[in-house]
């Protein structure tokens, strides 16, 4: 078994300036609001690996792990993966983003299997990433666009 999301929201805002802020992972915790630091660890070519870390939870316990993603800007997609994977067994997530009536679509699809031990199972975490996961969009869209609205000197 194993587990599948998909999210997607429209960003009213220019193709470029939206991959641009999505893709520039040190200003991640400027634009996720459950990030407290991104810190890159490695760059080869286009690949791009780096520690994430959560603000704290309701317990006090701070989350931390290292991931990689390489963007392709040809397709406008993004393939990422947990390298520290932590609970999960495996955890993958593309994005994409398409122009469409409104603005840009950015969809993110995550499959994952979470180990044995680990204290929620793959339904529990389908479900909790598929809560999460369209405040922090929104969180972006509202950021994204903000800047979209500032003029260029």
């Amino acid at each position: 078994m194993s587990g599948h999301t998909e999210n997607t929201i429209v960003i009213d805002a220019p193709m470029d300036l939206v991959w641009k802020m999505t893709n520039d992972v040190p200003n991640w915790p400027q634009l996720f609001t459950e990030y407290a630091a991104a810190e890159v660890l490695e760059e080869r070519g286009e690949a791009i690996r780096f520690r994430l870390t959560l603000h704290p939870d309701e317990n006090g316990n701070v989350w931390s792990w290292v991931s990689e993603r390489t963007p392709d800007a040809a397709t406008r997609t993004v393939r990422a993966h947990r390298v520290e994977p932590g609970p999960f067994k495996y955890m993958s997530i593309f994005w994409e983003y398409s122009e469409v009536e409104g603005g840009v679509l950015m969809r993110w699809v995550q499959d994952f299997e979470m180990k044995p031990q680990a204290p929620v199972d793959d339904d529990g975490m389908t479900e909790r990433i598929n809560r999460n996961s369209p405040g922090q969009m929104r969180a972006i869209k509202e950021r994204i666009e903000a800047a979209a609205a500032v003029p260029n000197p």
